[in-house]
């Protein structure tokens, strides 16, 4: 049989073209350039069974609810309780039972690429999320702590269908007519909760962004309104924004 020149292997390997069959062949193939390119093969199919056992890990308090007999299960979770300026923004999702993605994951851990990718993934094949936002002067009123809470059940009141079950990250919520369960750290451990937290942060990422528009030397576009160096140093000397927190301490000073 004739073996594949090594330029069609790597062409193929960059297509995810590599048949079972093809490298078994490379395995049997004494070329240094062949045994070079296998072990990028193996390299690769190593990280995909890890991404594999991690989703499949992650999904196990969907597949104990699925189990149970909930067929809508939200999973919630929210961005921007930290940041100086902006709104809070939460998000909540319902995925299908045969949803899959590997590489998901809490939105922290991943690049803005990936967020931005996942983000219309998970927007195209979710059975139903929504988005709830609670901007500065609401926070100012009823604190960040029931504005996170506002915004969790604004987003799972958007949902259509309702869901049956409701998965939050950390955050009781009491207030929801179904049960709850709130899970430490959920934006890891859930494929649900960490669905909507990509969700959230994105959506607040480009808000934020526009906001870096009108006040360029806030720099929000990459701080997001967290107070860093260059943002405090703005706020010194420029005053907050229509968008700033003023019950934030480093405002109200």
């Amino acid at each position: 049989m004739a073996k594949h020149s090594i330029t069609l292997l790597k062409q193929m390997f960059n297509e995810d073209k590599l048949t079972d069959q093809i490298i078994m062949e490379m395995r049997e193939d004494d070329r240094k350039g062949v045994q070079a390119l296998l072990k990028r093969v193996d390299l690769k199919q190593e990280k995909i069974r890890k991404l594999k056992q991690q989703f499949a890990v992650m999904s196990e308090f969907e597949q104990d609810c699925w189990q149970d007999g909930y067929t809508n299960i939200a999973g919630v979770d929210e961005v921007g309780r930290g940041p100086l300026a902006g709104p809070v923004v939460a998000a909540a999702v319902i995925l299908p039972q045969d949803f899959t993605l590997l590489g998901l994951n809490d939105s922290k851990q991943l690049n803005e690429a990936t967020r931005e990718s996942y983000y219309e993934i998970i927007k195209k094949n979710a059975i139903g999320y929504g988005v709830g936002i609670i901007h500065n002067d609401e926070i100012d009123k009823v604190n960040i702590y029931q504005a996170t809470k506002l915004a969790m059940l604004e987003a799972i009141e958007q949902i259509k269908p309702r869901p049956d079950f409701v998965l939050v990250d950390a955050m009781p919520l009491e207030e929801v007519d179904c049960p709850t369960k709130s899970i430490i750290k959920g934006d890891s451990r859930s494929i649900s909760i960490a669905a909507a937290s990509i969700l959230a942060k994105v959506t607040r990422d480009r808000y934020m962004k526009e906001l870096d528009l009108k006040y360029p030397n806030f720099h929000f576009a990459s701080n997001m309104g967290y107070g860093t160096k260059q943002h405090l140093e703005a706020l010194k000397n420029e005053g907050p924004t229509p968008f700033h927190r003023r019950s934030f301490a480093p405002v109200s000073n």
